[in-house]
């Protein structure tokens, strides 16, 4: 694997240098400031020879720092796409069972199949946040690697269900096991690339989403054809789970835990890794939970932002990745083209949230949430054409679908929006946690198939709160930017331009302080 062709866009870098009792030179010059820094990381003593070594980025060679993201890229990306790959294929295996027999054997009715949907998410919300917070105090690949073998396990019993009761307890154990996956994923991709670097690296592994629809139909409509003693559904969780749980493994051997401890870099490759990861000014690594930043994360108003933007945005989300082959079917086509018909809206997937990085990667510092709103129109545009095309127009109704599908470029991007924009270890866990707390599929009624009405337009309203919201964030990153520049900007005059050294930024990119604790931290929009 190459690395991704972007251009990484620079974003404002806010140079650390750093002396421990050592005098470091600034601007190359004779002139020598002894700069004592905070540091709050794990692996404590690589960090501070990180910064020994490259006091300030002009002391990074371009060409290493290029060479070594492009072996970051090979060793990193693909294990996590691939992890994405089974993480939507495990979601979507409930979706065709649906089509080979899970409502007739375990003889489902009324809105038991959408509750086996959404009783999984039951699981998702009641240990998402305990889990994130057993994540910072464990290795986190490990502790991402245990999860998903548990949820493979769990997905393999499933075949062994005999009523709505067992697979629904099941599918809440599978919830819990799951709500680690993307917060992880956010979390090892913000502790290797720079904030600049985090859109297109976040959309290459949830791009893998759409190979998950593509290749997901085709798995699931082979694996429907077995004529074993079980009934084919069962081979769906049996099959897909061992798969998930392999994998599990894989991830456990080469996913790394620490820049400190990646194995198979040489020790100058890690120094080269941790200094340029000090223009984040988020932090790399702290396994203490500091309760202080759990509680500003409570009281933060942004969190609730977060909170209610994941709500919305996992309405679609949740129904597309569950109800999408009963949508597709209901226009009319059999199981095969049902699946084939997966296909494009997988490759779909992946043209979108290429295009979304493209365009970020192109346009000016802080387009993101313009970039994201930009990918919500095709969207809309596509709710309200299933909506209002004649139940007849197959080929137009499957067109309009497919477009629904352009709202996870705006997702991919805002994500990298919340990697970017919280610091501090533990207010990160909470964080990331929150803005997948909901996944709704309610809408989605059995009476009202092939249309789903309630299910179409719940997507269309939530993605219109969606693209306001993407403004309304925009705004609150201004506002708290013009708020932190007038804050220091007050902070220097009362100390005198004598004393501004104390203020210097670069004391502070790894001593562990939250976006608000840091003076310095500046919001990408």
């Amino acid at each position: 694997m190459t690395s991704l062709p972007m251009q990484e866009k620079k974003e404002d870098v806010i140079q650390l240098e750093h002396t421990d009792q050592v005098e470091l030179s600034r601007n190359h010059e004779d002139d020598l400031v002894a700069t004592k820094v905070k540091l709050d990381q794990g692996h404590a003593d690589i960090y501070y020879e990180a910064l020994e070594r490259y006091p300030n980025d002009s002391m990074i060679n371009i060409d290493d720092e290029k060479k070594l993201k492009r072996k970051l890229d090979r060793r990193i990306l693909p294990l996590l796409g691939i992890c994405y790959f089974f993480y939507y294929v495990d979601k979507t295996t409930l979706s065709y069972a649906a089509i080979f027999g899970i409502k007739t054997d375990l003889k489902l009715h009324g809105t038991q199949y959408s509750w086996l949907s959404s009783i999984f998410y039951f699981g998702w919300l009641a240990w998402a946040i305990p889990s994130n917070l057993i994540m910072q105090r464990s290795p986190p690949a490990y502790y991402l690697a245990g999860n998903i073998f548990m949820w493979g396990t769990l997905l393999m019993l499933q075949a062994v269900s005999k009523n709505f009761a067992t697979i629904a307890v099941l599918r809440i154990l599978s919830g819990a096991a799951e709500a680690i996956a993307d917060p992880a994923f956010m979390l090892i991709t913000s502790m290797y690339y720079t904030r600049a670097e985090q859109p297109s690296r976040i959309s290459f592994w949830y791009a893998f989403n759409g190979v998950g629809v593509a290749g997901g139909g085709l798995i699931g409509y082979g694996i429907g054809q077995i004529n074993g003693a079980l009934a084919s559904w069962r081979y769906e969780f049996i099959i897909v789970g061992a798969f998930c749980a392999t994998w599990a493994i894989a991830l456990g051997l080469f996913l790394p835990n620490s820049p400190a401890t990646f194995r198979g870099f040489t020790h100058e490759e890690k120094l080269l890794m941790i200094a340029r990861m000090r223009r984040n000014q988020t932090g790399v690594e702290n396994r203490r939970i500091k309760w202080h930043q759990i509680r500003e994360a409570a009281t933060d108003y942004k969190t609730y932002m977060y909170l209610f933007l994941g709500m919305i945005c996992n309405i679609p989300n949740g129904g597309i990745s569950n109800f999408s082959t009963l949508v597709i079917a209901g226009l009319g086509f059999d199981k095969l083209h049902t699946a084939l018909l997966g296909i494009p809206q997988g490759v779909l997937v992946v043209i979108w949230i290429a295009s979304g990085a493209f365009l970020n990667e192109r346009l000016p510092k802080n387009s993101r949430t313009l970039v994201s709103a930009i990918f919500m129109i095709p969207t809309i545009a596509g709710g309200l054409g299933f909506l209002l095309a004649p139940s007849n127009a197959y080929v137009g109704r499957l067109i309009c679908f497919y477009l629904t599908g352009s709202y996870q470029a705006s997702f991919v991007i805002f994500l990298s929006v919340l990697t970017s924009n919280t610091a501090g270890q533990s207010k990160k866990m909470i964080v990331s946690g929150v803005i997948w707390q909901y996944h709704l599929t309610f809408f989605y009624l059995t009476k009202q198939a092939p249309k789903y009405k309630l299910g179409i337009g719940s997507l269309l309203a939530a993605n219109i709160i969606e693209l306001s919201m993407f403004f309304i964030f925009r705004f609150v990153f201004i506002y708290e930017n013009k708020k932190k520049k007038k804050y220091l900007e007050n902070m220097i005059n009362s100390n005198g331009h004598e004393n501004q050294e104390e203020f210097d930024p670069n004391t502070t990119a790894f001593a562990d302080l939250t976006d608000k604790e840091n003076p310095y931290f500046e919001y990408v929009y």
